[in-house]
């Protein structure tokens, strides 16, 4: 392994990282640089859950989804459980798939027979929140070392920040989009009402909680329509 010019393409992905405009493309090039930047990687993915309900994002191949919905299924397997870990274990591995596993005896198999000779699972965390796992595989047995595993550990790090932060600015954003939305059917509502500002916002309050329909959906309709009606 070159770390002299690993280190260099971490760095680049770093920069290219921040420069992406949403969440989605931010993610995309996390598990694109995967199949890069470690040896024996042939595809990526990222598994979040919600609960017991997984959700996979930016697979690369359609194998990385049968993997995740195998894991969700059976409620086992190394990307499951790296998506809900403590963070004392930074990674899981199956080093070959051909072997007995007995830490993912129901998994192991299935997943086998999917087409995964190994695979590697990595927690994605920053110091305030965890984000999910981001899962490394191969169709071949045995193709991850030790090099493979540090070089992962190392994206998956850069990742998580690169993540947290491009969820961040997505919320912000939409939390600015809204409030716009929100005064918008203010204004709209306090021109042919006659109402304070405390009084058409009230109505939009009301309306939402009345019909259990979100304020910024409510407020979306009024600017749409003019009206609540």
């Amino acid at each position: 392994m070159d770390w002299g010019r690993f280190a260099q393409q971490l760095a680049s992905l770093a920069r290219d990282l921040l420069a992406q405009d949403s969440v989605n493309a931010t993610l995309d090039r996390i598990t694109a640089s995967a199949i890069d930047l470690v040896g024996g990687c042939d595809a990526a993915g990222i598994l979040v859950l919600h609960g017991t309900k997984v959700e996979t994002l930016s697979p690369t191949d359609q194998l990385v989804v049968d993997s995740d919905r195998l894991q969700a299924r059976l409620e086992e397997g190394p990307c499951f459980d790296a998506a809900r870990t403590s963070r004392g274990e930074r990674v899981f591995r199956i080093a070959d798939f051909t072997d007995a596993q007995q830490r993912w005896p129901a998994y192991a198999p299935q997943a086998r027979e999917l087409g995964v000779g190994s695979m590697m699972g990595f927690l994605l965390y920053t110091e305030d929140e965890d984000l999910g796992a981001l899962n490394l595989y191969s169709r071949k047995p045995g193709a991850f070392t030790a090099d493979s595993e540090l070089a992962g550990w190392l994206l998956a790090s850069h990742a998580a920040v690169a993540f947290s932060s491009a969820r961040s600015h997505a919320q912000m954003e939409q939390a600015v989009a809204t409030r716009h939305l929100i005064g918008e059917a203010m204004g709209i509502l306090m021109g042919s009402h006659r109402l304070t500002e405390e009084q058409a916002f009230d109505v939009l309050r009301r309306y939402s909680q009345e019909n259990n329909v979100k304020l910024r959906e409510v407020a979306r309709q009024v600017c749409e329509r003019g009206s609540l009606n």
